[in-house]
């Protein structure tokens, strides 16, 4: 099938960019989730939990400065869906979120708050501070492959490769830290295991060709 390029102008290449680091920072979210038939025994358990949580938080010498919580809630809790939906009680819950520069301790933090009465482990992520700096690396490394894919081009072609003529960002201040962890289920130290935190960039360019 013969196929026409309608405005020919010069040589289009896409380049990507990645760039890994170590993890500097964790922030897990939390919460204390408690149901009790009558809304006072679900508001004294949620309190009791809540004290216990930010004792086991400060014991591991996190200042509650990285440290935020939403307010105790409390509603009406169901089971079921419809007609068919039951009243069991009461839920009271407060989240939690925890920001800590000790990655190595953050399966024992967990652990921690879980016992102390935090079983909702909506989250476990890892970053670094300077994401900006890294998100520039990844950019210049999408040009920089961009150009040698076009000088490959440019060659086979028999042409010289001329000046930039067009850049065109593809994912703006798209990145991806490492793996999340959540779901209130069990916890292990697998589970946790931090990886190393990615950050992506993409570009098109268009250049100039020179014969």
């Amino acid at each position: 099938m013969h196929q026409k390029i309608d405005q020919p102008w010069g040589l289009s290449v896409h380049g990507t960019g990645v760039v890994r680091a170590e993890p500097e920072i964790a922030r897990i979210a939390v919460a204390v989730d408690v149901v009790q038939p009558e809304a006072e025994a679900a508001f004294a358990d949620a309190s009791t939990a809540v004290t216990r949580v930010r004792e086991a938080i400060r014991a591991h010498s996190i200042p509650d400065s990285a440290v935020s919580s939403s307010r105790l809630s409390i509603k009406s809790a169901y089971d079921g869906y419809g007609e068919s939906r039951k009243l069991l009680g009461f839920r009271c819950r407060v989240e939690y979120a925890i920001q800590t520069r000790e990655i190595e301790a953050v399966q024992r933090l967990v652990t921690a708050i879980v016992a102390a009465g935090a079983e909702h482990v909506d989250s476990v992520t890892f970053d670094v501070l300077d994401k900006p700096t890294m998100r520039d690396r990844a950019r210049r490394e999408a040009v920089a492959a961009a150009r040698r894919k076009a000088e490959v081009y440019a060659d086979a072609a028999g042409v010289r490769l001329g000046s930039v003529v067009h850049i065109q960002d593809l994912n703006p201040e798209m990145d991806e830290m490492t793996r999340g962890h959540g779901g209130g289920g069990g916890i292990s130290t697998d589970d946790l295991a931090p990886g190393a935190v990615e950050v992506t960039a993409a570009v098109l360019v268009g250049y100039a060709l020179e014969s």
